[in-house]
């Protein structure tokens, strides 16, 4: 009788919840833990109304009991960290966010309210790393867009706040607070141009690079009329060939290598680092693993390197020839 009494109560506190009607689904839960003190769901029913009705202190307490008894329920540990942050308990705010996304790594808002925690906290980098996990797992997520908007506006990277602006507009269209936040970030990106522009040139500038190629030894003039000749370049033009080639499968390979080898390694070290609740095992596992990663692709680029090199000679060989 009383499991069956208990779901009645939840369900009539659910409706009245939907309807609007706080107190009521207030006095249900409270019914329903007269019955099962000890039952995860009307905590977290309880706690749910308490955060609607502005009680965050019993909020916390319920969502705490339902990690209690429900150690699993990673929208327990979530949810008690976004009422962390609306008591500005930040440090206590971590743990039970960090906790949540480890039992359940798809869950976009609980890196969205790890972003907010950073933000306070004046972990810049920390926070746009948490919004873009987000904004991984839900793209539609226009408020981890502006937010990250916001701070590359606060660190002076104006293109990217733009980017991140006119991201959250598209998916929000006419939002103000977007719309204010991109005119604003045009406004001082345009100002910034206008500096550079105005800057006076340096020796260290391109003047200096024209220069030191201008008093190098002269280059002998290209005729605009001379053919290649088949018989007098062949060979030098299979060569040129085979290494075009070469170039173009060493520039794959690299491109392969940061699509199924960089990308994943870094998501991986970037979660153990964010979250470093991990082992010690698991953290050094996802270090080695890009390492490797990383190793493999200095190996490609040095290949590219090499490659497009001996483009460039074969090709100031074919002119001079």
């Amino acid at each position: 009788m009383a499991k069956e009494t208990v779901e009645s109560l939840c369900q009539r506190a659910q409706t009245s919840i939907s309807q609007g009607d706080n107190e009521e689904a207030m006095r249900l839960y409270r019914q329903a833990l007269a019955v099962r003190p000890d039952h995860p769901d009307v905590h977290y029913g309880m706690a749910t109304v308490c955060y609607l009705v502005g009680d965050l202190d019993q909020a916390s307490q319920h969502f705490k009991e339902v990690t209690r008894l429900d150690p699993l329920r990673a929208g327990a540990y979530i949810n008690l960290g976004a009422v962390y942050n609306r008591m500005e308990r930040f440090d206590d705010a971590i743990p039970a966010l960090r906790r949540g996304i480890q039992l359940d790594m798809n869950r976009a808002e609980g890196y969205y309210n790890l972003g907010l925690v950073y933000r306070k906290k004046q972990q810049l980098d920390m926070a746009i790393q948490a919004y873009r996990e987000a904004t991984r797992i839900n793209p539609r997520m226009a408020d981890a867009h502006y937010n990250i908007a916001n701070i590359y506006f606060e660190k002076m990277q104006y293109n990217l706040a733009v980017a991140h602006y006119r991201e959250a507009l598209e998916i929000r269209p006419n939002w103000e607070k977007a719309l204010r936040g991109m005119e604003q970030a045009q406004v001082a990106l345009g100002q910034m141009q206008d500096t550079q522009h105005d800057a006076p040139a340096t020796q260290t500038g391109p003047s200096s690079a024209v220069l030191a190629q201008a008093t190098g030894p002269p280059q002998a003039p290209v005729d605009p009329e001379r053919m290649v000749d088949a018989n007098l370049h062949g060979e030098l033009l299979r060569n040129m060939h085979r290494a075009t080639i070469d170039s173009d499968n060493h520039g794959r390979q690299l491109l392969e290598n940061l699509e199924k080898e960089i990308e994943p390694a870094i998501k991986e070290l970037s979660s153990c680092l964010l979250y470093p609740d991990s082992s010690a095992n698991e953290l050094n596992h996802c270090i080695r693993k890009f390492e490797v990663a990383l190793d493999h692709l200095r190996r490609l680029q040095s290949l590219l390197r090499v490659a497009t090199e001996k483009v460039r000679v074969l090709g100031e060989t074919l002119l001079k020839t």
